[in-house]
């Protein structure tokens, strides 16, 4: 198993023992089940000292790797956090702070050191609860990053929306707008449309409003070119075209009532 590659994107990864009982519970397969041990891989401080080694304290155990890695197993059935609560940390690299990294360090290098003095299942649930405090810390902090990122969804989508019409209105824009990097705004948009395709799209679209509102027949299509954002109308319709599959004259000419 190459863990290195695992941690070497991130700090935390948390897995499932039994992958493919794993991968189907995650994926909400009827016939997935449980895993029967979670494993906590963390990127952090290893002292020299301790051996390269799986530990092993009752149920649980503790395995060092020669990439600056611990990795903790502990049962599943001994977690207060349930597997349905770990799904947004399963099997991806997770950022914890430093804080929490040397706290985990710390009590990983004290579990090794002092195993020949220390009782093995007290050790063990030592280890449950160092397992809890990890998991539930960084719970909280991606929960709280996903709300903060939804949060700046919501609002670039309102600033795109209210300036539609202007042509200068970038990706660029939007995220001086909101006060973040334009870097951030991206991942915002993560697994969507990007930022500049979601401005196109929702210029075509209010176009495609405008388009077709008897109201608004009146109205060349240069000038709804212009109130949607476009800089020309060859511009527009050629974006309209290929969002639509029809020049915006043959768009009107089918979307207003005769």
């Amino acid at each position: 198993m190459q863990h290195d590659a695992e941690v070497v994107s991130g700090v935390l990864v948390v897995r499932a023992s039994g992958a493919a009982a794993a991968k189907a519970a995650l994926t909400g397969s009827p016939s997935g089940r449980t895993p029967e041990s979670i494993q906590l891989l963390m990127r952090c401080p290893v002292h020299r000292s301790l051996p390269e080694d799986t530990h092993v304290f009752g149920d649980c155990s503790l395995h060092v790797l020669p990439v600056g890695a611990i990795m903790l197993t502990v049962p599943e059935t001994r977690l207060s956090t349930g597997f349905s609560d770990l799904r947004p940390l399963m099997f991806q690299p997770v950022e914890v702070s430093a804080g929490l990294r040397n706290a985990f360090s710390s009590a990983v290098g004290h579990a090794i050191a002092s195993r020949d003095v220390l009782d093995s299942v007290g050790v063990a649930h030592h280890l449950v609860g160092l397992a809890e405090l990890v998991l539930r810390s960084t719970l909280r902090e991606k929960l709280r990053r996903a709300d903060i990122a939804t949060e700046h969804r919501r609002a670039a989508l309102e600033h795109i929306r209210a300036h539609l019409s202007e042509p200068s209105l970038t990706p660029g824009q939007v995220a001086k707008a909101l006060n973040i990097s334009l870097r951030r705004l991206y991942q915002v948009f993560e697994g969507e449309p990007n930022v500049a395709e979601r401005i196109k799209t929702l210029r075509i679209d209010r176009a495609k409003a405008l388009l077709a509102d008897p109201a608004k027949a009146g109205r060349g299509v240069g000038e709804i070119s212009r109130d949607c954002g476009f800089v020309s109308a060859t511009h527009f319709s050629r974006a309209f075209r290929a969002l639509v599959g029809q020049p915006p004259t043959e768009y009107r000419r089918h979307a207003l009532p005769r």
